[in-house]
Formats: C-alpha cells, structure tokens, sequence
C-alpha cells in the first residue's frame, strides 16, 4: 500500500507542480481575513483632482474645508451591476465585450455566476497615428496586456483577449505592434484566443493575419448611407465574404447599432428614433443569419446602455446607441433583441423544434 502510494505521488507530483507553475503571479481578490482588513469606500463623495507641481496645494489652501466638486463617474455600483445583469438574463443575452478597458473585477465575478462569456479588451484604444506605433507604447502595451491577463486568467468566464480597439491597423508600423502584442498575450496565456477589434478595410488591415477570432466594427447606413437600410445586408455580405475569403478565420460582428433617441417616432423610419435602430438591427440580423451557421461566430449589439460623452454636433447628450437609456429602461429594440436572442437559444438546445422563448411569461415589462 504504501509502494502504491508512492507510485502515485510520483506520478501526480509533476502535475501538480505544472498546475502551480500555470497559476504563478495571479492576484488573489480582497477578501476580509485575520490579516486582512477591507473597508467600503463606496457613497458619495466631493473630490478635486489638484494638478499643481507638488501635488500638495489642495493641503496647503486647505481645499478640505469648503465645498468640492461631487458596450461618482465610472465608480464601481454593485446595485447597477445587479441591475444590468439580470437585463442581460432577461434579454437572454450570453456574451459582452468589455469595450474598451477591463472592468471591476466585481464584473468578472458576476460573468462566472451568471455563465457570461467575456470578451476581455486592454486600454488600448484611440491608436489612430503613427506616431502611437512606437517602441515605448509597445512596451507599456504589452505591460498592460501582463496586467489584465495576471488579473482574470483565473475567471472561467473570460474566452479571449482583445488588445485594442480599431487601432489604425493598416498602417505598416501597426502590423509590427499588433504582432508583438498579440504574441506577447499568446506566451502570457497559450489556452486563450487572442484578437482586436479592427474598422479597417479588409485588404489593408496589416494586423488581422496575427489574430486567432477576427472581430469587426461596421455601421452601416448609420456613419455612411444615412437612411439606406436597403443597402445593409448587400454591404453587410461583401464584408463578410472578404474577410472569411482573405483571413479563413472565424468573424464576430463586434459592434454595429445606431443612435436613438428614446420616444422619438416616425413612419418611415427616420434617422434616431426607436424605428430606425429597430429596423436597422433587423436588416443586420438576416445579413448575420446567413453565415451565422458558416463562420460568423458571434454579434455584439453597441450598445448596451446609453452613456455620456464629451460635447459635440454628433452626440445628443452623450451616446445614444444604447437599447436602454442611461436609467435602463428598454427602447423599442430591446424586444427585438429579446425575442431574437432567446429564439437561438432555443435553437441551440432544440433544434427540430419550432424555437419560442420559455422566458416570455417571466418578463420584467409585458
């Protein structure tokens, strides 16, 4: 017994040793212990960033003692977060993207819960000049990607990597970066695809032969052919057609939508009322339903919630795309969604059946 015992061990012992060796340098979560202290820090607070050379005049003018300012700002809100998660449950929805930097990892934890897939995106976003392309940002890149990755490799729910956002990547110098960085993930984790999200043309994209997953961004008849829904699905098929013709990799539609103005209605749809984006999500959906069974492997609809931006002639009070408004209520398109997303999901599990969401009687709004 004891011989078998030792037999086993040896046997075991190498594996072990590589499954400690694979979890080297992952970063434990904050949990209140004998050594140990956590402490809330969340409410509301008056704060004011001081931009002086010593970064000692708030200390000095005694600024503590009057009023302060107050797909909170981006604070963590853990009623929210609840909130949002059980909209993505009732839309059926099963995957996001976290467009464009890492989330809490609060965010991660729920996405283990709820059986989420996450598409986890670094900080790398606005890459749009040559000059971006260089030595140092590859370094503090890559640096970045090592943080993300030590931080949620250990999360069931994260499926892949995305080092940046539409990057100019048809650029010659961005083919160069893109290939580092997504190299240097790939060593990070080898078990995990990796990707960015591009907006490029498919001919020129010097970064789309290094990826595992190509994702796209499109908009049409939203940026370009404003109106021209009737156009959507030609333009929509030529996209993925050179794509999957150049690259033979598997295509997620990472962002498409448009913007929408919640109670604004026309017959016929016009550009930011709630019958455009629905219509226009329509057109995309038989566009994505023809080579959703051939290579095209995911959708994500941009975006989730409407949220603020700088001012500007093309933002009414911030991004609008949202099928919910900054409070979650549901535009028009948020049914569609619902009933589109649960009718695959119900194809998936039965596929000779005629696929009707079983949710439809637990419904937050009918």
């Amino acid at each position: 017994m004891a011989r078998g015992s030792a037999v086993a061990w040896a046997a075991l012992g190498p594996l072990l040793w590589g499954c400690a060796l694979g979890l080297q340098g992952g970063m434990l979560y904050p949990q209140e212990s004998p050594s140990r202290e956590c402490k809330e820090l969340d409410g509301l607070w008056s704060f004011r960033a001081d931009f002086s050379d010593n970064r000692r005049r708030g200390f000095e003018e005694q600024w503590y003692r009057r009023p302060l300012w107050e797909i909170r700002g981006k604070g963590f809100d853990w009623p929210l977060l609840v909130k949002d998660f059980n909209l993505l449950r009732w839309l059926g929805a099963n995957a996001f993207r976290t467009s464009h930097y890492p989330y809490a990892e609060e965010v991660m934890q729920m996405c283990d819960r709820y059986g989420i897939v996450v598409i986890d995106e670094c900080p790398g976003v606005g890459l749009a000049l040559p000059q971006f392309f260089n030595n140092v940002s590859l370094h503090h890149h890559m640096q970045v990607m090592e943080e993300v990755v030590r931080r949620d490799k250990n999360h069931p729910a994260v499926v892949m990597w995305s080092v940046a956002n539409e990057p100019a990547s048809h650029l010659e110098s961005a083919g160069y970066y893109l290939k580092m960085v997504i190299a240097h993930t790939k060593s990070l984790d080898p078990s995990r695809p990796v990707t960015f999200v591009s907006n490029s043309n498919y001919a020129a994209d010097k970064g789309a032969p290094y990826v595992d997953v190509i994702c796209l961004n499109s908009y049409y008849s939203w940026y370009h052919d404003y109106g021209h829904l009737e156009l959507i699905q030609l333009q929509l098929a030529t996209q993925f057609e050179n794509w999957y013709k150049k690259y033979q990799k598997p295509i997620i539609q990472s962002e498409y939508g448009a913007e929408t103005i919640a109670g604004f209605h026309q017959d016929p749809p016009l550009m930011f009322t709630e019958e455009y984006q629905k219509s226009l999500l329509e057109q995309y959906h038989l566009g994505l339903d023809q080579k959703r069974r051939k290579y095209v492997v995911g959708e994500l609809i941009w975006n989730f919630a409407d949220f603020m931006t700088e001012q500007s002639p093309t933002r009414v009070l911030g991004n609008k795309k949202g099928i919910f408004t900054r409070q979650r209520q549901p535009k028009s398109a948020a049914f569609l969604l619902r009933e589109r997303y649960w009718k695959i999901a119900n194809e998936t599990r039965y596929p000779h059946s005629v696929a009707k969401s079983q949710c439809l009687e637990n419904s937050l709004f009918t």
